[in-house]
């Protein structure tokens, strides 16, 4: 047997390599394995920060923001412009005190004009909440950004979950694997019957179902995993982390949401958004503020181009308003409504949050309890199936005895899977509700 092995190592996502392989057997090449990549679950939160789209369509806008203020800021500098023109224009020599016809005459004109907003409340104000605006896109793309990781930090603990239970199943065909080879013994000497070899067989092809089970849901859990990243689906995903108890310290609620107030980005981002609308409100109020601005504008003009004379205007322009149909009171009406709503959403944000870490601190310490109530239990069901094929070998009971507490090992290791998950998972959800993801 030939094996060539042909490997090259690019970089992926900034995290880890990748390594082709392609080997040869029997004289015939076989299909390239697919990239690896080895991914602990701080690695696969940071590309998807990097990588998942949601979280570029939300940098995106953070850029518009960032360009709407910039307009805003326009309306507020000297707007320079230029223009050249030529014409002829036939004139009634009548309108100009003559005896009557018609003259055509030439025109020819160019002037620079400058229009400066020289005092104007209402777009200083647009101006504020345009900046505003801006933080308030920051801190929503920087939540979309710790919504992603949390979910993709349970997507990978998922793919944890249902690895374990591959190797679960994997630990349950080997046990039942043994039980039939029992069964096959002691029936070659007449201490077992065939009902006991056939119980056996068939305990064991179940266990085979369940592994095939397993298996399956890995690779969907894999490429959920990897649909959340933003990896490629040819990518095949090594999870380095595993599910395990470790210690979390104790936290009073008090002090957790105090951790939550100061961390949580929805509390800033809908504080920010109450301040914009309150900016909008003043900006449509000030409407009422006269404002004023200046023009100017230099030029030549004249029947021809070699003989114009030069010319310019400066005016300066005292803008007050007076009455407009009611239209700015409708819409002082209606942004002191937007503010009043706003101000509504940031006690009801405070309030979710407060929820979402209670909820948080008492899911983790009831899953820390269940993770030591799996343990026990998997240790006792190891112990009867010990006694059970102790009694089987010795012909004091029957198979039945040792299939029922088989099933009750696999029962019990599922338990401890579930409650390793539990507990993890409510770790993300308690960093979460507290804006602390980047520390867990």
């Amino acid at each position: 047997m030939t094996v060539i092995i042909v490997a090259g190592i690019v970089w992926l996502s900034g995290v880890t390599t990748l390594a082709w392989a392609q080997d040869v057997q029997d004289g015939a090449a076989s299909r390239p394995r697919p990239p690896e990549l080895r991914l602990s679950m701080r690695d696969a939160m940071q590309a998807a920060v990097d990588n998942n789209p949601t979280v570029q369509i939300f940098r995106e806008r953070v850029t518009q923001a960032e360009e709407q203020a910039v307009t805003r800021r326009g309306a507020l500098l000297p707007n320079l412009s230029a223009r050249v023109s030529g014409a002829r224009r036939r004139l009634f020599l009548g309108s100009f005190g003559g005896r009557g016809g018609t003259l055509p005459r030439d025109f020819y004109d160019g002037r620079v004009a400058l229009t400066q907003n020289l005092f104007s409340l209402s777009l200083i104000q647009r101006w504020r909440a345009a900046r505003t605006n801006i933080e308030v896109a920051g801190l929503n793309s920087e939540t979309q950004k710790m919504d992603t990781m949390a979910v993709v930090a349970l997507a990978y603990l998922e793919a944890l979950r249902v690895q374990k239970s591959v190797k679960a199943r994997l630990a349950d065909v080997k046990l039942n694997n043994e039980l039939l080879r029992l069964a096959l013994e002691r029936k070659s000497v007449g201490m077992a019957t065939r009902l006991d070899v056939t119980r056996a067989k068939v305990q064991l092809e179940n266990e085979k179902q369940r592994l095939l089970i397993a298996r399956n849901d890995y690779g969907s859990a894999t490429l959920n995993l990897s649909r959340g990243i933003g990896l490629s689906f040819d990518v095949k995903l090594i999870l380095t982390d595993d599910l395990k108890l470790v210690p979390v310290p104790p936290q009073t609620v008090k002090e957790a949401l105090q951790i939550a107030r100061q961390h949580r980005v929805e509390l800033k981002a809908q504080r920010k958004r109450e301040r914009l609308a309150e900016l909008t409100l003043s900006s449509v109020v000030m409407e009422r503020v006269p404002s004023l601005s200046g023009t100017g504008d230099l030029g030549v003009i004249g029947n021809q181009p070699g003989d114009a004379l030069t010319t310019d205007n400066v005016q300066v322009l005292l803008s007050i308003p007076l009455f407009d149909g009611g239209q700015r009171e409708g819409r002082i009406s209606e942004q002191r409504s937007l503010l009043r709503l706003e101000s509504i959403r940031t006690k009801d944000v405070e309030k979710q949050v407060g929820l979402e870490v209670r909820d948080a601190l008492l899911t983790l310490e009831s899953t820390q309890q269940q993770v030591a109530v799996a343990k026990e239990g998997l240790r006792l069901a190891f112990q009867e199936l010990h006694l059970a094929r102790r009694r089987f070998a010795v012909g004091l009971a029957t198979n039945i005895e040792v299939t029922d507490a088989q099933t009750r090992v696999a029962q019990a290791r599922d338990n401890l899977i579930e409650a390793l998950f539990n507990f993890n998972a409510s770790r993300v959800d308690l960093a979460r509700a507290q804006g602390r993801l980047d520390d867990l």
